[in-house]
This record gives C-alpha cells, structure tokens and sequence, in this order.
C-alpha cells in the first residue's frame, strides 16, 4: 500500500509577503526552514484565521465602530456546531483572535484617511519570486492639492507573542513598495503613513518607514537570491510527495 502523501511540491518560487518579512527579519536558521516550508507545502490541514481578518477589516472600517460587535461575533464562532476537532479548533482559534483583539482595539490609531475594502490584490513578481500580498484595508486619501495618496493595511497575529518591530517594518515597506508596483489608481502614489501593520495581538501600528524604497530593493535583491537557491533546497525528513 502507497504512502499517504504529507506534501505538496511548489515548483516555481513563490512566497507570501508575511513570510518574506518574516524572512527578512530572521536568522538564517528560520530564513531556510521559511523556504522549505514554501517550496514542500504541508498537506496537514493549518488554522487560518481567515473569518476572523473578515470580522476586523469590517470593525476597521466601521464609521462607528463598536466592541461589542466583536465579541459578539466571537461568541458566535465559539457556539457554531463542528464536524470534527479541527473545526472546532479553527472556530476557537478565530474566535481568540477576535477576542484579543477586541481587548487591544483602543490602542490602535489608524491614519486619517477614507477605509476601503481590501479587494482584489493580485501577485507581484519581484527578483523571479511570486509574491503575494495580503492585504485586509485599503485607504485613500485627497491632499490639498488634490493629488491622491494611497495605502493598505495587512493584519498579522499569534497568540502570545506581540510582533517584532522589525518584521512589522518589513511587512509595512512591502506594502509602500507594492503598491507603487500595482498601479491600483492611475496617479494616485502610497503614502507612508497609509501603509501600515497591525499587530492584531497588541494592538501596535507600523507604519512604512521613511527607507521603504531602499527595503523593498533590498527584499527583491532577496528574492532573486531565494529564486537561484530555490530548485537546491532538500525536502523535509520523511516527506511523501
């Protein structure tokens, strides 16, 4: 009897822009488990928190934003019926994130700008590495001068741990350089400011900082190298494809 298969083969590079700034901030050690955890993709089933960045992108771009609406969303993902344990463990660890960040919610300032759904953020190709961004809010903004300035906002979460300020540095430059790439309105240019993370666990903004445009070279010179490297890197011990 054939091996059941543990993962799923990726063969061209690509990357999500979490895990490029998770790379670009990390040791070389957790660098190389990134990539082989991108190239071998598991095909145990993960936790995604998918309902719960619906619930605060919507909180987020609430004109009146009630807390209450939080916890009661997380109280109804807590009640819903499961099939099985790992629904049931995907309802709570969603329901947790809600949660925590209905306790830290006060303590986020967003920029003063029109909040957007997210829509459709479609892939980049930087140094010959797919990256895809993810993104939970967009914002649009007229300046005086009535030029259009723009920026999205990308939720990151783990329980317990608070964000480090450098992978939320990288995360935010990712999303000043790419949206300067995208080209989401004609004319209109990210803004700093407008590009930002949010550490939905303790409520920390970071916002993109003023070396953006040299980080995003910087990520791209990366990615080039993770593209050379990319048909080199070995399996996980014991994977079945």
């Amino acid at each position: 009897m054939p091996e059941r298969k543990t993962h799923r083969l990726v063969p061209k590079p690509q990357i999500s822009a979490r895990f490029l700034a998770d790379y670009m901030s990390g040791s070389a050690l957790k660098r190389r488990s990134i990539l082989i955890g991108c190239k071998y993709q598991s095909l145990a089933r993960v936790v995604q928190h998918d309902e719960a960045k619906q619930n605060v992108s919507k909180f987020l771009r609430s004109e009146n934003p009630q807390i209450l609406v939080l916890k009661d969303a997380a109280a109804k993902l807590r009640a819903r019926m499961a099939d099985d344990e790992f629904e049931r463990d995907l309802y709570d660890h969603n329901a947790d994130y809600i949660d925590r960040f209905a306790k830290v919610a006060g303590e986020i300032g967003l920029p003063d700008a029109e909040r957007l759904i997210p829509g459709k953020s479609l892939a980049i190709m930087l140094g010959n590495v797919k990256v895809k961004p993810d993104i939970q809010l967009r914002f649009r903004r007229l300046t005086k001068t009535n030029k259009v300035k723009i920026g999205a906002a990308t939720l990151r979460y783990a329980k317990g741990k608070p964000l480090k300020d450098d992978t939320g540095a990288w995360q935010s430059a990712f999303l000043f350089g790419y949206l300067a790439l995208a080209e989401i309105e004609e004319g209109a240019e990210p803004e700093h400011k407008l590009c930002i993370t949010i550490d939905a666990y303790s409520g920390t903004c970071f916002p993109a900082p003023t070396d953006s445009v040299s980080k995003f070279k910087n990520m791209e010179a990366e990615c080039a190298g993770i593209a050379e490297r990319w048909d080199n890197l070995p399996p996980p011990p014991k994977a079945v494809f």
